[in-house]
């Protein structure tokens, strides 16, 4: 699992590569910290390369939003592959994220 995290015009990009899985959450949240420090910003967390989500993900998706809510900011998830909309869908949380 890979994050790269760019800034353009004042919008953060998480730029998600591999899999997210219970083995790269904890190295993922660790890398997500700016993310998190800048959380009063407009976050776009790009899936495009994204190949899998799990539980451990999700919770992590869930602490940025909750991050974002509080400070003033917001979280738009693009690029997601069906696989991984049907995750969100079948757990609820599809309706919690903006997605393009």
């Amino acid at each position: 699992m890979k994050l790269e995290i760019k800034e353009k015009e004042g919008i953060l990009t998480g730029v998600l590569c591999g899999r997210l899985d219970t083995a790269a959450a904890q190295q993922f949240e660790k890398d997500m910290q700016p993310l998190m420090g800048q959380a009063n910003k407009p976050i776009v967390l790009d899936c495009t390369q994204l190949d899998f989500i799990s539980s451990s993900g999700l919770r992590l998706f869930l602490a940025l939003r909750k991050q974002t809510l509080a400070k003033g900011g917001s979280v738009t998830i693009k690029g997601v592959n069906p696989e991984i909309k049907q995750v969100f869908t079948i757990t609820g949380f599809f309706s919690l994220f903006n997605f393009e």
